[in-house]
């Protein structure tokens, strides 16, 4: 089973250990960056926590999702349309304020990054902002039945460099719930340059 097919055989089960956690430190991290109205994606919206959130602030959010199960789940819990579709099928050209990527980019080998920050960022305005996570370590293989991605700071951020389109505005490594108590997140805020 590859990783899309755990997701659409798992979906409730994940929508359920997700939809509580908190990642509201991470939005206003977000949000700060942004204009109250501006149009946002949601790039792997899983449970769709963070659509809704965003959506009720006043925001214009697009949620996308691989799997068809965790957009089906993510429609009925934020009212929204969710976009099923894989990250390389994208073609948005300049349409985004804001891409918010809660631990979306964690399942992307790390081979085929590059061409998939190509699309992410082409989805974003000039001077838009991009927000990432990933989980800190270095691992990249099948873990419970899903593709994993580590990275340690210092490698994302060399990756992100490489795009020549990206300005890292922040860059930081914490703990987050839901993960155990020696993993940590390393988030990224970074601007679209003209």
């Amino acid at each position: 089973m590859d990783t899309i097919g755990y997701y659409n055989k798992y979906a409730s089960a994940v929508f359920e250990q997700t939809v509580e956690l908190d990642r509201e430190e991470d939005r206003q991290a977000f949000l700060g960056c942004l204009e109250e109205g501006d149009t946002i994606l949601d790039l792997g919206c899983g449970s769709g926590r963070d659509s809704l959130a965003f959506y009720e602030l006043g925001y214009d959010v697009t949620p996308l999702d691989a799997s068809e199960e965790m957009c089906k789940l993510a429609e009925i819990h934020t009212g929204l349309e969710v976009l099923n579709m894989d990250y390389e099928e994208m073609e948005f050209d300049e349409v985004f304020d804001g891409i918010w990527g809660n631990e979306a980019l964690i399942h992307v080998p790390e081979d085929d990054m590059p061409g998939v920050l190509r699309k992410v960022i082409d989805a974003l305005c000039q001077g838009g902002i991009l927000f990432l996570s990933f989980q800190e370590g270095d691992f990249e293989g099948i873990q419970n039945g899903r593709y994993f991605c580590y990275y340690t700071q210092e490698k994302l951020e060399r990756i992100l460099k490489e795009t020549g389109r990206l300005e890292i505005k922040k860059i930081w490594t914490e703990g987050a719930d839901g993960l155990d108590d020696d993993e940590r997140l390393i988030r990224v805020l970074a601007r679209k340059l003209s």
